[in-house]
């Protein structure tokens, strides 16, 4: 049995050697090869992003009663790689407030006899976007954040919890050297009082709504091939349904830049001029000017000292408006001057700031406030923040603005504060 299991098996014709060569697959056809190679890049290249920001806010004014204000926003969003030109984000908002949402006054709350804290509870889709790039041109919509220049006309109000956007399309070149090129249509605005909100709130006893549509044109060009001057040009054309006192034309620009004056001194500027004028369904007939001024030198790197003059002019007794812009970046932030007086605002301040050991900015600014017309005296303001970075994602912050009224209608006064802790991913 043996001898014939051994005749059995070296008795067979030898094996024939095994292929080296792989059996060549049939090629994919397009759709199978976007389902089975693209698409995972496409994925894997993308990145998650995670914001939360606690926050406390004091507000008090002689006018109503104080409001505590602890709110959490939580901002969670995914954006793709890029597929062929293509990308595409989606990112959702939440805005919850801590606590007996009695203790401040809401926008979309009943009135309390509180300060306003505009950090209403909401949830929606903050940006859902796609987007295709060639041709040194960048095609992007719908909602999406947009920020232009230094947030004066055209902002995303980030200060506050619910960020501003917008829904429309923008078109972005870069074809000429050193210039680029902006036009955006926009067809809403998202903004920071929530999706549903319609309530009627604040010292001006304005209409404060969640959204506005409209039908606006935006227009911007920039010239960045010297650091010494970056020149700036600008028409938005804005038509806004939901608030038609607020549609307007505003064309300017703006030359800024920074010169290196020693080893370890700088200084930059910047000057600006606008003009503007009622416009599509406003009801208003006016044409304001607005001009700016301003220089800040930088020394040994820690040290910074500025100041700057803005007026905001005012004609047929209404003053220049800024209706998209990042208010709580300009003319102090105790943000009494949301809204253009009738007779124009003249703004005069001051800047200092140093970096204390442990690389924590401390600034201190001083506004002094005047109309453009009337000579009227609508008070001063004196703001200070400090803050401080650590670890790889977290930011610190407190941050105080008192403001002092003189001439009615702003005969009072405006103390807020703000202890926040901020998360970025």
């Amino acid at each position: 049995m043996v001898l014939a299991a051994i005749t059995a098996v070296y008795g067979q014709d030898p094996a024939k050697p095994a292929s080296t060569t792989p059996a060549s697959e049939p090629e994919k056809s397009g759709l199978g090869k976007f389902f089975s190679d693209d698409v995972p890049a496409w994925i894997k290249d993308g990145k998650f992003s995670l914001n939360a920001r606690l926050r406390y806010e004091y507000a008090d004014t002689t006018t109503t009663s104080e409001s505590h204000a602890p709110t959490l926003r939580t901002r969670f969003g995914y954006t793709t790689g890029v597929y062929h030109g293509f990308q595409g984000m989606v990112e959702g908002e939440n805005i919850s407030v801590i606590g007996d949402e009695n203790n401040a006054l809401y926008p979309g709350n009943p009135a309390n006899g509180k300060t306003v804290v505009a950090d209403p509870a909401t949830t929606e889709l903050n940006q859902f976007w796609l987007s295709y790039s060639n041709w040194d041109t960048t095609i992007k919509g719908p909602r999406q954040r947009i920020v232009l220049d230094n947030h004066r006309f055209i902002g995303d109000v980030g200060w506050r919890q619910n960020q501003q956007t917008y829904d429309g399309v923008l078109l972005e070149n870069k074809s000429i050297k050193d210039v680029t090129l902006t036009y955006a249509y926009l067809a809403q605005v998202n903004r920071v009082f929530g999706t549903e909100n319609s309530a009627t709130v604040g010292s001006a006893n304005a209409a404060i709504k969640g959204r506005w549509q409209m039908e606006s044109h935006v227009i911007n060009g920039k010239w960045a091939g010297s650091p010494y001057a970056n020149v700036l040009g600008y028409a938005y054309l804005l038509d806004i349904d939901t608030a038609p006192v607020n549609s307007t034309a505003t064309y300017g620009g703006s030359v800024s830049g920074t010169a290196k004056l020693a080893e370890d001194v700088s200084l930059g500027y910047r000057g600006e001029l606008a003009w503007q004028t009622d416009y599509g369904n406003s009801p208003l007939s006016y044409s304001a000017p607005y001009y700016h001024l301003n220089a800040t030198g930088t020394l040994f790197k820690r040290f910074t000292v500025g100041a700057g003059y803005e007026v905001l002019g005012s004609d047929n007794n209404q003053g220049f408006r800024t209706p998209l812009a990042t208010l709580h970046a300009f003319n102090g932030w105790a943000d009494v001057f949301l809204t253009t007086p009738a007779q124009g605002l003249r703004d005069l301040y001051g800047v200092l700031g140093v970096t204390l050991p442990g690389d924590v900015p401390l600034q201190f600014v001083y506004h002094k406030f005047d109309s453009d017309k009337m000579s009227q005296d609508y008070g001063s303001e004196f703001d200070v923040v400090i803050s401080k970075k650590f670890y790889k994602n977290w930011t610190a912050m407190l941050k105080y603005a008192h403001y002092m009224g003189e001439d009615a209608p702003y005969a009072f006064d405006v103390d807020k504060f703000w202890a926040q802790v901020e998360f970025n991913f």
